[in-house]
């Protein structure tokens, strides 16, 4: 990541970025069409198709005040929906899926062409001047006006149907997973083209951050170009998520460096004041178990929802075992220059796993999809400590079971062949 890209990335996530270049993009045709209009393109074309030019001004008048109010009408009943949509996300499912379905930009470049049809039309209105008697009526853009606003009304049909499957837990569940294997998957084909050694770090000089907010990325590029020219090897001590107080230790560096350095290091280390999806593999988790626990609780009731999200769950823990306990900032040479600390499996592991037990230990159906996605994970284990970690977990959801199941039936069928039928 470098400081245009997450620039890029921040303005991305806005829902006005979209709409707001095609708005100036309608703006700038308009002013395009009263340009040939200068040059009698309506006149050329009555020539050659006078049934499609509307040559009456009074018509051409109406016409566009017409499109205008009805696609501003349009405008907002979409604008309306995009809330609902939100707010039902939000209520139903998490919170943190709000930014993806922001971000989506299909709803996005829907928004920015009926606010630029409108722009457009407004301003060929506007065009249409008196001319001693008679007005100057721009029939080419009058035309050109109808067929953009015959392409919004498809557009709203489109709209109507992707938000419809947009708002469905399934396509919401497998967005989020496809991002999270796309994130981890990208990791872990970096760490297989290079070297994990590093230089120990035991008496390294810490130095401390001098910034607080949600530690969310690092300008890469800047980072490992600031390490070559100083020859010194770093070891980045934020996880990606961390809020970050004032004072906490933010990486230690091989040898003393003075203060200038220091503050490139800072700036190269990148904070928000909000949590930022970004390129944080662990919000896929966290988003995921979020959407199962609360689709356990009494006010939604949709312990199918739970399974599925354990299933989604079980594939990205497979991904995830895969990857090393750190990442690394290598040069052209293969020498690792930075190092950065990331969490473990075993914690991922754990925060789900808690997560899960406690909203959902006296449902069997859910306790035993646990335990069926732990005993998943042991044939796919890299290391014994892994192993070790599942089946600590394993022990405690059956310790949980135990204890808030009561119907002995139930509990003998907690470790049978887990049959979904949702």
């Amino acid at each position: 990541m470098n400081r245009l890209t997450d620039f890029f990335y921040h303005l991305r996530t806005k829902i006005a970025f979209f709409p707001t270049l095609i708005s100036v993009t309608g703006l700038a045709f308009a002013f395009l069409m009263i340009y040939l209009e200068q040059l009698n393109i309506s006149a050329s074309l009555i020539k050659v198709a006078p049934s499609l030019v509307i040559d009456d001004t009074d018509t051409a008048k109406t016409i566009l005040s017409t499109l205008i109010g009805g696609l501003i009408s349009l405008t907002v009943f979409s604008f309306s929906m995009v809330m609902v949509l939100l707010n039902q996300a939000s209520s139903n499912f998490s919170p943190r899926v709000l930014p993806g379905i922001i971000s989506d930009e299909k709803h996005q470049i829907v928004l920015g062409l009926y606010i630029g049809t409108i722009l457009y039309n407004i301003f060929i209105l506007i065009s249409i001047e008196p001319t001693e008697n008679s007005y100057q009526t721009p029939g080419f853009s009058v035309l050109t006006g109808i067929i953009l606003t015959v392409l919004c009304l498809a557009a709203f049909i489109y709209f109507i149907h992707h938000i419809s499957q947009t708002i469905q837990v399934g396509n919401i569940l497998l967005k989020i997973k496809r991002r999270t294997t796309i994130e981890i998957e990208n990791i872990v084909e970096q760490q297989e083209e290079k070297t994990l050694s590093f230089s120990e770090t035991t008496h390294w000089h810490a130095y401390e951050i001098t910034k607080s907010g949600y530690f969310y990325g690092i300008l890469n590029a800047d980072l490992l170009k600031l390490c070559i020219k100083n020859e010194t090897k770093i070891l980045v001590q934020l996880f990606k998520g961390q809020f970050i107080l004032d004072g906490t230790i933010a990486f230690l560096a091989e040898k003393p460096i003075d203060k200038k350095l220091i503050e490139e290091i800072m700036d190269t280390l990148l904070f928000s004041h909000e949590e930022l999806v970004g390129e944080n593999y662990m919000y896929g988790f966290r988003q995921i178990s979020e959407i199962g626990v609360k689709a356990m609780s009494p006010g939604i009731n949709d312990p199918g929802t739970a399974l599925n999200t354990i299933d989604y769950l079980t594939t990205l823990f497979i991904d995830l075992m895969k990857k090393a306990e750190f990442e690394y900032l290598t040069d052209n040479h293969g020498t690792n220059w930075v190092q950065i600390k990331c969490v473990k499996f075993p914690e991922v592991l754990f925060n789900v796993m808690a997560t899960y037990r406690q909203y959902c230990k006296h449902d069997i159906t859910v306790m035993r999809k646990l335990l069926y996605m732990l005993k998943t994970l042991t044939a796919h284990v890299i290391n014994s400590n892994q192993l070790k970690e599942i089946e600590t977990e394993i022990e405690q959801l059956r310790k949980d079971a135990k204890l808030n199941i009561e119907n002995k039936r139930d509990l003998s069928k907690l470790d049978s062949e887990f049959i979904s039928w949702s």
